[in-house]
């Protein structure tokens, strides 16, 4: 088999969940915007870079022998970060690249009223973050075709697992349950996440992936399960219209649909946490859901 050789601009939760489930054949590097973070993106089996919006020599070279490209970077006012600074050298200095990823959000598709979408859903998505993160999809796009690569779009919803999760919120006091009248959400857990990653990469599929659980659900009966789960008593359910939110919280309850998952499914993936009580199950039992430290020893994402 080719050599295979990973980078991933913005190596955060997601992306040094990736790296951990990565084959010993494999080789991942990454990004983080500061040097201090070397070490956690290090003990996830990622060589680290700093980018800072403007490739370094050292990532060009990396780049030279780079077969797979990762994309976990929000665009900006400026749009896409990743393709500002290194457009030209995807198009004229990665001779050996045969895929790129590109990790995205359902916030996409905007408002639907609690119907049911799919990829064919028409996208309508607010002015800010996720009309950026739109315009960034479609030059991801553009450019594949310009260089006559597959380019696999993955539309996530809200990511959780070790260390970022409704146990999480009880331990430290910051859950609530905020009901809002037929409101419900699609998560994902990263080791998901990480896995229809490495599927699409094998596969060299390129297209548009909504990468989602199986079950939209209340966010109160979420942390409702979990606190049943640990045992403690849940937080007082508050009504939305008297909730203190920030704006962005507020805008982020404005948004109501339920995301179907059948395209990925249909090249034969599956997801392996696809409900919010399976995962929270699995996590309580392995002792994962702390996330790095102690429990992550025990994590449920696969390490090669």
């Amino acid at each position: 088999m080719t050599e295979q050789n990973f980078f991933i601009f913005g190596a955060g939760y997601s992306g040094k969940a990736f790296a951990q489930m990565r084959p010993r054949d494999v080789s991942v590097a990454g990004t983080t915007r500061s040097s201090d973070k070397f070490p956690a993106l290090e003990a996830a089996g990622i060589k680290p870079f700093v980018f800072d919006g403007h490739l370094t020599p050292e990532i060009r070279v990396q780049l030279a022998k780079t077969t797979h490209l990762v994309v976990s970077a929000a665009p900006g006012d400026d749009g896409d970060p990743v393709l500002n600074a290194a457009r030209e050298t995807i198009m004229h200095g990665m001779p050996l690249l045969r895929w790129i990823g590109y990790l995205s959000t359902v916030g996409v598709y905007g408002d639907h009223g609690g119907a049911w979408i799919d990829e064919t859903a028409t996208c309508r998505p607010k002015p800010g973050r996720s009309t950026m993160r739109l315009d960034a999809e479609q030059a991801w796009h553009e450019l594949g075709e310009k260089i006559a690569r597959p380019v696999a779009i993955l539309r996530l919803s809200g990511i959780y697992g070790p260390g970022r999760n409704a146990f999480v919120n009880l331990e430290n006091g910051t859950a609530k349950r905020l009901v809002k009248k037929d409101q419900v959400f699609n998560r994902i857990h990263v080791q998901d996440i990480s896995a229809a990653l490495w599927f699409l990469a094998r596969g060299d599929y390129g297209g548009v992936f909504n990468v989602t659980d199986d079950e939209p659900a209340p966010p109160q009966d979420v942390v409702a399960y979990a606190a049943e789960k640990m045992g403690v008593a849940p937080p007082p359910e508050i009504p939305f219209e008297t909730a203190q939110l920030s704006p962005m919280a507020r805008s982020f309850y404005g948004e109501n649909k339920r995301v179907a998952n059948a395209a990925i499914k249909a090249l034969g993936f599956t997801f392996g946490m696809p409900d919010y009580r399976l995962a929270l199950d699995s996590m309580w039992a392995d002792g994962s859901w702390r996330g790095e430290g102690e429990s992550d020893r025990r994590s449920p994402i696969r390490r090669g």
